[in-house]
């Protein structure tokens, strides 16, 4: 699967970190582009920012940082128009429930 091989990804290279390897950014950098593409967008981010802090100019930490902060803004939409649906189909049910309730009411 996937997403389990991501989070592996994430626990070796973390891992790596912890024990000083050579080349942490290159370690944190990874982590946070499987992070990313696991939808852990904040968490992609606050690596991102870690990384940011110590080489301002990194430019693929720069680029993959807006790129959280975009997927985050978007899993926000989209969670907003899948209640708004929800909601929706929600009063339509109960309308349905009173015409019907209504009609059998008119009938006897």
């Amino acid at each position: 699967d996937n997403e389990q091989e991501l989070e592996y990804a994430v626990s070796i290279l973390d891992g790596l970190v912890k024990e000083n390897y050579e080349h942490q950014v290159d370690c944190m950098y990874g982590a946070a582009t499987a992070l990313y593409r696991l939808g852990k967008y904040d968490e992609a981010r606050a690596r991102c920012e870690a990384i940011l802090r110590s080489y301002p100019d990194n430019r693929s930490t720069a680029e993959l940082h807006l790129a959280c902060i975009e997927g985050a803004e978007e899993m926000k939409e989209r969670k907003v128009k899948q209640k708004a649906v929800e909601g929706t189909v929600g009063v339509a049910a109960i309308g349905l429930a009173l015409g019907v309730t209504g009609e059998a009411i008119l009938r006897s």
